[in-house]
């Protein structure tokens, strides 16, 4: 009788706290820059700052057919932009920016033009050390730059 209640007591944790990893990680100024009738791509920027180490591993969102984390960095006199393979590694307790001119999140085949003033739902796929997987689910406001900080 012993072990089944341990056994219980196990699954019932661990049903409980895979969820609660996404919760580990805070998002902060959070957007994505508008668009123009007939742009097919966008960005989504903000500051992802993990409790424990963990990588963004994917991310998704209805409003574009791909959604992708990439890295835009200068090689020589040449700009480059490529996905990240293998995740976004989240330091503990470091900040890590996706920005304009750096990490990002890149919105490629857009269903519908990213109106000023709107949000689109993005969900951010997350892999902590153990591989054990979570998501978390986002509302991102649409704007023409980013917002200011202490502002919504």
């Amino acid at each position: 009788m012993k072990s089944l209640k341990f056994v219980i007591a196990t699954l019932l944790a661990a049903t409980v706290s895979a969820p609660l990893l996404a919760q580990t990680v805070d998002v902060s100024g959070a957007w994505a820059r508008a668009t123009v009738q007939g742009q097919k791509a966008s960005g989504a920027f903000m500051q992802l700052t993990a409790k424990e180490g963990t990588r963004l591993v994917a991310v998704a969102t209805p409003v574009a057919g791909v959604a992708e984390v990439h890295e835009m960095k200068m090689e020589g006199d040449v700009m480059t932009m490529r996905a990240v393979q293998g995740g976004l590694e989240l330091p503990a307790g470091k900040a890590v920016a996706l920005s304009p001119s750096g990490y990002h999140v890149m919105l490629m085949d857009l269903k519908l033009p990213l109106r000023k003033d709107t949000t689109i739902p993005l969900t951010l796929v997350f892999k902590d050390a153990k591989g054990v997987e979570s998501k978390k689910e986002l509302l991102v406001p649409v704007a023409t730059s980013a917002p200011m900080p202490g502002k919504p």
